[in-house]
């Protein structure tokens, strides 16, 4: 007669059983992929930032320059000595080393 009628106390945990492997998940993804990139944005803005004329560079695009002019958003790339090369500031994918020697 009550074969059909389901235990009310078996089940136990409720949504919070849910819940928890949700929330888990989440700072996993956080820990292991958005502060990672962030780290990363931050140092390449403090990268950008800190380029002055002269300093020794390399593109995105895999060119090997020096600075000659600097504005906020567009970089003046020496290649040799009769060549210029104007690019973005964000094309700049890393500094090199830093000339002493600034002409």
């Amino acid at each position: 007669m009550f074969q059909g009628m389901p235990l009310t106390g078996a089940a136990g945990g409720g949504i919070v059983s849910l819940i928890v492997p949700l929330v888990l998940m989440v700072a996993i993804f956080y820990f292991l992929m958005i502060r990672p990139q962030n780290k990363k944005q931050k140092q390449r803005n403090s990268m950008l930032g800190q380029l002055k004329k002269g300093d020794k560079i390399v593109t995105i695009g895999g060119l090997h320059g020096t600075i000659a002019e600097i504005t906020d958003d567009v970089v003046v790339l020496r290649v040799n000595d009769v060549t210029k090369l104007t690019f973005d500031r964000n094309a700049i994918s890393s500094a090199v080393a830093r000339d002493t020697a600034v002409e």
